[in-house]
């Protein structure tokens, strides 16, 4: 039996080959527009006007001759880099993370782990209940713990009379038990959705190589849960550096937080003067330094071979 050979295919035309992509390109960029116009009004144009006006400084004719801006190069930058306070701020924060960022994200991943290890009846309730302090706006937060450390205000004053916890020695970590309460539901629903992720037959797997639940969880659960960690870790690391709302309204219920406390305090500060370009360049310098402590932190965690 003959077999009738099939003429070959004739290449797609160059022309059919061009009209494809353009059709998809248009599509696409039909789609992504909305998102590009509001993320260069509300990101791209904010940060090149806040550089722009970084580089300018007020001059007066005489004692009460009119201000005018002019341009100073890096004028302002060498204050910032002289200015012992703010600096002060960014290593007072530097400290604070290098403590509340474990502890927080660590209960958040021990609190996932639970949900996710079927011990706790109730699951449902219990992640709403864990992420219900994420739902309080920070400066709510920060008042009503403010009343639970004061001493004349506290219903808690067998501890608050006996350890004064809004004291220059204790009112930072104080600030810290804040922003543990309300952040640590929201770091445990991003850990406990790459837990969900995980496919089961791998647990099955173990178990029926006799593993038990606590091998399972530090052996196959964290590590594959690991770009989740290091994903919480840098949203951590730059709400460290971008903190404001507590201490800022802590100013009223302890004298040890100044204006300058942390660095975005500071810039809140230079702005209310008003002095516009000094605090633009601060939040230039804020962000260059919070931009190199994510990236530093990333690729450390590369080397290490870290997902």
């Amino acid at each position: 039996m003959t077999q009738v050979a099939t003429p070959p295919q004739a290449p797609e035309s160059a022309a059919r080959r061009n009209r494809r992509p353009t059709r998809y390109t248009r599509a696409i960029a039909l789609f992504v527009a909305p998102f590009g116009v509001l993320f260069a009004l509300f990101y791209l144009v904010p940060i090149v006007y806040a550089i722009v006006q970084s580089l300018y400084v007020v001059q007066r004719t005489g004692t009460y001759g009119p201000a005018r801006e002019v341009f100073g190069g890096l004028a302002q930058y060498r204050l910032v880099f002289s200015d012992g306070p703010f600096w002060g701020s960014v290593g007072r924060m530097l400290a604070f993370g290098a403590v509340q960022v474990p502890v927080m994200l660590g209960l958040a991943l021990a609190l996932a782990l639970l949900l996710d290890s079927g011990l706790v009846t109730g699951r449902r309730f219990f992640r709403l209940a864990f992420f219900v302090p994420y739902a309080v706006p920070g400066v709510v937060a920060a008042i009503m713990w403010g009343f639970l450390y004061s001493p004349n205000l506290s219903p808690l004053k067998p501890i608050t009379s006996t350890v004064d916890l809004l004291s220059a020695d204790t009112v930072l970590w104080s600030i810290a038990n804040v922003v543990t309460w309300v952040y640590v539901g929201y770091n445990m629903l991003i850990i406990y959705s790459a837990l969900m992720a995980i496919p089961t037959e791998m647990y099955e797997a173990a178990h029926l190589d006799g593993a038990s639940r606590l091998r399972i969880a530090w052996s196959i659960k964290i590590p594959l849960v690991m770009p989740a960690i290091v994903l919480t870790t840098v949203f951590s690391i730059i709400g460290t550096l971008q903190l404001l709302a507590e201490p800022q309204v802590f100013r009223s219920f302890s004298s040890a937080v100044s204006s300058t406390y942390t660095p975005n305090m500071t810039v809140f500060s230079m702005s209310a003067i008003p002095n516009f370009n000094l605090a633009a360049a601060f939040s230039v310098v804020l962000a260059l330094t919070t931009f190199v402590l994510s990236f530093a932190f990333l690729k450390t965690t590369q080397r290490r071979g870290m997902p």
